[in-house]
């Protein structure tokens, strides 16, 4: 489809009243889920449901104590375009997102996990609930035939996604997510004008890279340590910047600290990470899906601090640039398990095919939720 709808469920009083236990699940309503369970939906559905449903409550089933399903509802915060309309108006409250493992898909627990969160919205006061950006025909009629629900709002993908933004890359080696951008621009998938490259090395593949996407302005700054101080070149990278405009500045390889000044300078700033970072910036661990845990491992050297720890899991995190380095709040993430005696480059290159996945899905997640 290359439209969204938004469902309209009544929450009149067959919504009352909890449905009928399911055999061999054990099922908690929990604010937020919990952190393997949103380390699972990162697994199982893409990335970017988690930091969903950690805005919201979620009903959780679980089987022999993995998680087994989900549905979110009430969530809080959420900036998406099409909760613009009927979201904000009284008495409407948020379902969503909602998914099960793919064996219980046809074992009723989906109807008892949408009928438990109906529910608890009707018993919070809630007189409608919004299933929103539906984009599967077979979906519209699930819960149509599930819930009674129907279309009350519509929208184009396109529109949605908005105009073209004006977008800086900063990159300081191989520029593999930078290629990734530049193939979803030329494809037509993201609508980002990238207008310029700033690079701190002279031999990144990314500066070739973009001369041969045409892109207009290649900025090479490096840092000459010996002759010029740190605040120096800062106040110079952020000259260069500045003079470029941008909307938005993607971080995409880049190995320079950057200032306080300059990421509230550039608040919509987003950052590639190769480590699975946890939702809460102030953890210093983060949970895996087969409920284990891990240092949050942040900074420039996480893969091998990962292999260093002898991690079985690693992964990859889009997140906003906030002046607490990899503490900003999560779009998108990824776990990924590791192989037995692999070596750092091909933990990288792995890693590599996931965050060019993740790249375009979180700048996709920013288009929808810039104002």
């Amino acid at each position: 489809m290359n439209s969204l709808v938004n469902l309209i469920v009544e929450l009149d009083d067959r919504w009352v009243g909890s449905p009928e236990s399911l055999p061999g699940r054990e099922i908690a309503i929990e604010a937020p889920a919990d952190d393997r369970t949103l380390a699972w939906i990162d697994e199982l559905f893409g990335g970017s449901w988690s930091s969903e449903a950690y805005a919201g409550t979620s009903v959780v089933a679980r089987r022999g104590g993995a998680p087994a399903g989900f549905a979110t509802f009430d969530a809080k915060g959420l900036r998406f375009a099409w909760l613009r309309g009927l979201a904000r108006e009284r008495g409407v409250g948020l379902f969503g997102p909602f998914g099960l493992a793919p064996e219980e898909r046809t074992s009723g627990l989906g109807h008892h996990l949408l009928a438990r969160a109906l529910g608890a919205l009707r018993e919070r006061g809630y007189t409608r609930a919004l299933i929103a950006a539906v984009g599967d025909e077979r979906l519209i009629r699930y819960y149509g035939d599930a819930a009674g629900a129907r279309v009350a709002e519509r929208f184009d993908r396109a529109a949605l996604l908005g105009p073209r933004a004006r977008t800086l890359v900063m990159a300081s080696g191989e520029g593999s997510n930078f290629q990734a951008v530049i193939d979803a621009v030329r494809e037509g998938s993201l609508p980002l004008d990238l207008v310029a490259l700033v690079s701190n090395n002279p031999q990144a593949r990314a500066i070739e890279r973009a001369q041969n996407a045409g892109i207009g302005s290649i900025d090479v700054l490096p840092w000459n340590r010996p002759d010029q101080t740190r605040d120096a070149y800062n106040a110079h990278l952020f000259e260069v910047v500045a003079s470029h405009r941008p909307e938005l500045v993607l971080l995409l390889g880049w190995m320079h600290l950057l200032p306080e000044s300059f990421v509230r300078a550039f608040p919509d700033a987003l950052n590639i990470h190769p480590a699975f970072l946890p939702l809460d910036p102030r953890s210093d661990e983060v949970v895996l899906p087969d409920g284990t845990s891990m240092p949050a491992f942040r900074g420039p050297r996480a893969v091998r601090d990962a292999l260093a720890a002898g991690s079985d899991w690693t992964g990859a995190t889009l997140h906003r640039v906030t002046p607490a380095t990899d503490r900003g709040p999560v779009l998108v993430r990824k776990p990924m398990r590791m192989q037995h005696a692999q070596a750092q480059a091909d933990v990288m290159e792995r890693i590599h095919r996931i965050e060019h996945r993740l790249v375009t899905a979180g700048i996709t997640r920013w288009l929808y939720e810039r104002t």
